[in-house]
């Protein structure tokens, strides 16, 4: 399936802007159309309770939204001049996971791209607290995350970490398959297993993983025994000077029960490449 709906959450930040540039040099050799959307809500926090947004006051909001919205296509354009890209608008008031559910599926959308600032608390060190609430909600479209202002490099390898045990459906892997067919990438299979045998449906499943690798150049690593897989990664990472890092998962709530591993929320290398979050629809 090739990727042609591509949205973008935007605050107006130079992280949202970053990550919706490094998105048009992934998909710089397709035709697609990136809605760039930014929600508003009607509710704003003051210091001691939430006060509900007077009328007019929204209007200014629709209207300051709509024009940061205009600046930025006007922006990308002139950054990119990329004749086979369109770019699509959307204001809409709500939360951030609300605007984006309803885009996704009055557009048709089959990426999600957010810019990734962490703010405070551990687990947002590397990974940003909006990135975490969307991943935790979107349960049916594929989320890249782009670390706050890294330049763009092209793409030459992908991780994709798994465990055999879901995950490794044509259908789950589109996405990893087409930026890596786009950007003439190889995909770097890491298996860390965390028994000392494979079950059978974990055989199975390697083998379904090689026959949707067959036509996407590949390599396969096995680590059976590993001190965390933080370190794993990160060291794996580093020394094959991975381009991307992809990973399928299959409940919500996923990267709470992930983040729990202490080591895991100091992984900072999560800040320095694109996360591919894969929703698995097996």
């Amino acid at each position: 399936m090739k990727i042609k709906n591509i949205l973008v959450a935007t605050d107006f930040s130079n992280e949202a802007y970053n990550a919706l540039f490094y998105a048009t040099q992934i998909f710089a050799s397709t035709t697609c159309t990136f809605h760039i959307v930014h929600a508003f809500d009607d509710i704003v926090l003051s210091a001691k309770n939430a006060l509900f947004t007077g009328q007019k006051e929204m209007e200014d909001l629709q209207n300051l939204s709509e024009e940061n919205l205009t600046k930025t296509v006007h922006k990308i354009v002139l950054d990119t001049d990329n004749k086979i890209h369109k770019f699509n608008t959307i204001s809409s008031k709500g939360s951030l996971t609300m605007v984006i559910s309803q885009t996704i599926d009055s557009h048709d959308i089959e990426l999600v791209v957010l810019g990734n600032k962490g703010k405070t608390g551990a687990k947002e060190l590397f990974m940003g607290s909006n990135t975490i609430q969307v991943a935790n909600t979107i349960t049916k479209c594929p989320i890249l995350a782009i670390p706050q202002e890294i330049a763009f490099k092209p793409i030459k390898e992908i991780a994709f970490v798994t465990d055999y045990k879901k995950g490794c459906t044509k259908s789950t892997l589109s996405s990893l398959l087409n930026i890596a067919t786009l950007t003439d990438a190889s995909i770097a299979v890491l298996h860390i297993n965390e028994e000392e045998i494979m079950t059978s449906k974990q055989v199975s499943n390697q083998k379904l993983l090689d026959k949707c690798l067959q036509q996407t150049p590949h390599s396969y690593d096995e680590i059976w025994n590993y001190a965390d897989k933080a370190n794993v990664i990160q060291d794996f990472i580093v020394e094959r000077e991975i381009s991307m890092l992809a990973m399928a998962y299959h409940r919500r709530k996923f990267f709470e029960r992930f983040l729990h591993e202490p080591v895991i929320m100091d992984l900072s290398i999560y800040a320095t490449i694109p996360f591919l979050i894969l929703p698995v629809l097996d």
